[in-house]
């Protein structure tokens, strides 16, 4: 929990404003749910999956219990469901607002953060995952990023394999747990004991790469049929995304489960160039009455790391006396006018890159002089 100060505040807002423009450019409307909600609507359906993170309070008035979000699109499933329950399908929405969570991870300590998403409800074809993905690399790639990896996982798949084989408690959490620590041998040792079935795990695990040959992978190993819709699926998404942006890297884990636990068939997570981290997750989950729905939702602050650094906007001065007309020319011009309370008033101190000299907005240089 922290603040946030100038410029990096006004440049995360502009950031955001651009994000949704780039969302309202492929028809997604917006919505504002609010911060706090009751907790039986908060937490419905999809918003199970996040009650552990989620910081609950008695409202002092009607004596129930709230909750304040810890993720948006289960709030906008609800809109979808109940406001919006007569609108033709399928919906696109989008939203931006903070959200606030019981705990951080090690990589992403923050526990009040910015979201901006997109939302499409009521598309059940792969084509809707696709244009959800695509939908958010672009608003990426409008502002200025470069070298974006869409990383596509498959959080059925696994559960799907351990069923599949029939395995007890203990064994099949076990392997889980080795599945999460990318634990390739453990992994391997413990399908030997499972069967056959849980044997298509340490090839699954090790395919994860770039998508064609991942998909490869998949193709080639005689999975049970509800696996093999998990991965026909995965490759109608892919094939999707790779006709209309050739150019973008994916990704495919075919093993990997981690995330919101709402996601029922594929899910993405959006890495920025380096060491920047995510720029975005999402994917498929049903939506309220088990509506299928898909979403991406970008993370502002880490989206500002990645993005390159933009010009701030010039600040100048204006002495005491200057004409009100002056200051209106130069804030249509584009300047950001500061104007002098006192004659003792410095611009440098003020953080003014100009000052007015009576004739035009005069820079300032570092050392102070003209």
């Amino acid at each position: 929990l922290m603040d946030l100060l100038p410029p990096e505040a006004e440049r995360e807002a502009a950031l955001v404003a651009a994000l949704m423009e780039s969302f309202a450019r492929h028809g997604y409307e917006r919505v504002e749910p609010p911060l706090l909600e009751f907790e039986e609507g908060l937490l419905a359906g999809s918003g199970a999956a996040v009650a552990e993170q989620t910081f609950r309070l008695m409202d002092p008035v009607s004596q129930r219990m709230m909750g304040l979000r810890a993720d948006i699109t289960p709030q906008v499933a609800r809109i979808a469901a109940t406001r919006l329950g007569l609108q033709p399908r399928p919906l696109r929405l989008c939203y931006e607002g903070q959200v606030l969570r019981v705990r951080g991870s090690e990589l992403a300590p923050a526990r009040q953060l910015t979201q901006a998403g997109i939302e499409l409800i009521g598309g059940a074809a792969p084509e809707a995952d696709a244009e959800v993905a695509l939908v958010a690399a672009e608003a990426l790639f409008r502002l200025g990023i470069a070298g974006i990896t869409l990383d596509i996982t498959l959080p059925r798949m696994a559960q799907t394999l351990l069923e599949a084989a029939g395995l007890g408690a203990p064994l099949a959490g076990r392997l889980i747990r080795a599945l999460d620590r990318k634990d390739a041998a453990a992994v391997a040792a413990l399908a030997g004991e499972a069967g056959p079935v849980a044997g298509l795990l340490p090839p699954l695990l090790a395919a994860a790469g770039p998508a064609p040959a991942a998909l490869g992978v998949l193709e080639a190993l005689a999975l049970p049929e509800a696996a093999r819709a998990i991965a026909a699926n995965a490759r109608e998404v892919i094939e999707a995304i790779a006709r209309r942006a050739p150019g973008l890297r994916i990704t495919l884990d075919p093993v990997e489960f981690r995330g919101f636990r709402y996601h029922v068939g594929v899910a993405f997570t959006i890495y920025g160039p380096g060491a920047t981290g995510e720029l975005a997750r999402g994917g498929r989950y049903l939506s309220a009455n088990d509506e299928p729905a898909t979403g991406m939702t970008l993370y502002p602050d880490a989206v500002l790391r990645a993005a390159p650094a933009t010009p701030r906007r010039p600040r100048c001065f204006l002495p005491p006396g200057t004409a009100p007309a002056v200051g209106e020319g130069l804030r249509a011009q584009g300047f950001a006018t500061v104007a002098a309370l006192s004659a003792a008033d410095d611009p440098r101190a003020l953080r003014c890159s100009h000052a007015w000299d009576g004739r035009a907005a005069r820079p300032l240089t570092q050392e102070g002089s003209d």
